[in-house]
């Protein structure tokens, strides 16, 4: 959108300083953190169906008109447009991990979160592999906006037809299908009204770990995400942002690993080789501390050796799938009824860390040129890594917190022997698998 020398030159060109761009590229958090914890309360309580067809369908549908908002209201219409794109944005995280409260089965829990979560990486393979293509293609620029908001409309109509809120809403659905899955979670909540402890949630150990892991884990990410093609051009001398297969690279690993951890954690968990608290906390581990080590060793790359510093960082991106099996999925862990909000919560804090992050490269950034003061950027995250995942370590856990259970209305008759009976019903079944 701002160098013709980099798309087909037919099409209408920005003139956007740097201020500008950060401005716009920002402009979606503003929104996206904002939605977080209403987005948990709104999926439990209306079920997370709607939530998800709106959202991406909102989303989609703008992103489709990103190309005329630029050239009818410039920077400003951009900008205003992606703060509504990240508050409807804003549902997914919640919606989806309520979506997994009410249909992952105990023994399946690792497998389903990954499918549903390594779909952003997904994507993120997909459109950076195509997007310059597309630009330079006789479409420009403009079919990038508008083929990613196709499929995302396409999308939404078919999840219009087949989504369904849980299994007891979905009617081909075999029975013995939806008997193994409620038994498993605890349907004898459904459809009963929940109230939220919030201060139980609030002031939980595991909760408060959880959290700090979450925002460690994106203070990283969005550190790599956002400054390695900097560091990659003014120090190592590589302009990854011109190479399609270099820039997707990182985020391709991240996809694959994720289903070879996945199935990995579920083994060790249904075979009992490890508890579910231990599995959490070396995948964790796996997912932060890695990354962390390959960090350091970013910082002392040479000058000119590009192709290890490449490695180095397609092994940090690529490694942290390994936290979809640690904290991403520990909400549902800790407290299945409460799973979207928990999400809302800790994603809202996460993506605080995603812009503070950049900031703080900024403050220490003044010569990006300079290795010495990239080191220190890489010490920092570095430093984040280490202190989330201790944290999790240590007050992390994976059992049914006592606040979990829904206190109003109170049950009575088979509904409250249900109730009582809801977690040795899980622990029966968790080592079951299909």
């Amino acid at each position: 959108m701002i160098d013709r020398r980099a798309a087909n030159k037919d099409f209408e060109e920005f003139d956007w300083d740097e201020t500008t761009k950060s401005l716009i590229l920002s402009s979606f958090f503003w929104g996206y953190v904002f939605t977080q914890i209403p987005a948990g309360q709104m999926a439990q309580r209306f079920g997370p169906k709607v939530l998800l067809l709106f959202s991406i369908g909102i989303c989609s549908g703008l992103a489709v008109l990103t190309p005329i908002c630029a050239h009818v209201g410039g920077a400003k219409a951009v900008i205003g447009l992606r703060v509504v794109q990240g508050l409807s944005q804003g549902f997914v995280f919640p919606s989806t991990h309520t979506m997994l409260s009410r249909w992952a089965p105990a023994s399946e829990r690792g497998r389903l979160a990954t499918l549903s979560y390594a779909g952003a990486q997904f994507g993120t393979v997909i459109m950076l592999a195509i997007s310059g293509v597309l630009a330079s293609s006789s479409m420009g620029w403009p079919s990038i906006f508008y083929i990613s908001g196709a499929v995302g409309i396409l999308w939404s109509v078919a999840w219009f037809f087949y989504g369904s809120n849980s299994p007891a809403d979905y009617r081909g659905i075999a029975p013995e299908e939806r008997e193994f899955i409620e038994n498993t979670i605890g349907a004898s909540t459904s459809g009963r009204r929940i109230v939220t402890p919030w201060v139980a949630i609030l002031t939980s150990a595991p909760m408060i770990a959880l959290t700090i892991a979450h925002c460690s884990h994106n203070w990283g990410f969005w550190t790599l995400l956002t400054e390695m093609p900097s560091f990659m051009k003014e120090v190592l001398e590589k302009d990854i942002k011109k190479n399609a297969v270099l820039s997707s690279l990182p985020y391709l690993v991240m996809w694959i690993l994720s289903f070879v951890f996945s199935p990995l954690s579920d083994f060790l968990i249904n075979r009992q080789y490890l508890s579910r608290v231990v599995s959490r906390k070396l995948f964790n581990t796996i997912g932060l501390w890695v990354p962390m080590a390959a960090l350091l060793g970013l910082a002392f790359v040479p000058k000119g050796e590009s192709d290890l510093a490449i490695v180095l960082l397609t092994l940090a991106v690529g490694i942290n799938s390994a936290t979809y099996l640690g904290f991403q999925v520990n909400h549902i862990d800790l407290a299945p009824n409460h799973a979207g909000t928990m999400m809302g919560i800790t994603n809202c804090a996460a993506n605080i860390m995603s812009i503070i992050a950049p900031l703080i490269v900024g403050q220490v950034i003044n010569d990006p040129t300079d290795p010495i003061q990239w080191r220190r950027v890489f010490y920092i995250a570095a430093g984040v890594y280490f202190f989330g995942n201790l944290t999790f370590i240590i007050f992390g856990k994976a059992d049914i917190q006592t606040w979990n259970e829904p206190e109003s209305p109170i049950p009575s008759g088979n509904d409250a022997e249900a109730v009582r009976n809801t977690n040795n019903t899980t622990n029966n079944n968790e080592n079951h698998s299909d």
